[in-house]
């Protein structure tokens, strides 16, 4: 193959997003690979439709201070975000297999657990692979499990 097709066929994968973020901060692929979240300094977490558009599908600002990580679930109906102000968020998150239908984004609960050290909250969370369980860590040196979510 030569380099010019090499890069006619990398130019025809790129897709550039519209974020509206100042500073991106971590981002996500849910696991049907149709949507992606995207968590920034500017406290917000975008979410796309990579079916429907390159900009936004929905822009959800619930903390206080810059958002550290987002994260989708691999087997639940759940994204979360972590955040500077200490907290982290757990959204239900549901995407249909029917195109025509919109995905659905419900706030459920707000954790608490980990202390702001020198204007760092949470750093960084995940979900355990096969359990509603969501890990999280801190600023604080403290990684904490929440199970009942």
């Amino acid at each position: 193959m030569s380099a010019s097709s090499q890069s006619s066929i990398i130019l025809a994968t790129y897709t550039g997003l519209i974020s509206g973020c100042r500073w991106i901060s971590s981002i996500d692929v849910h696991p049907s690979g149709d949507h992606l979240i995207v968590g920034s300094l500017d406290r917000r977490m975008v979410w796309f439709d990579l079916d429907l558009s390159s900009t936004p599908y929905k822009t959800l600002k619930y903390h206080e201070r810059a958002l550290r990580s987002v994260q989708y679930h691999s087997r639940y109906p759940l994204m979360a975000s972590a955040s500077d102000d200490g907290s982290v968020h757990v959204f239900h998150s549901m995407v249909y297999s029917d195109l025509m239908r919109n995905p659905l984004v419900v706030p459920v609960k707000i954790l608490r657990g980990h202390s702001v050290k020198n204007k760092y909250g949470v750093l960084n969370l995940c979900f355990h692979p096969t359990q509603p369980w969501l890990f999280s860590c801190g600023a604080d040196g403290r990684i904490i499990l929440f199970q009942d979510i």
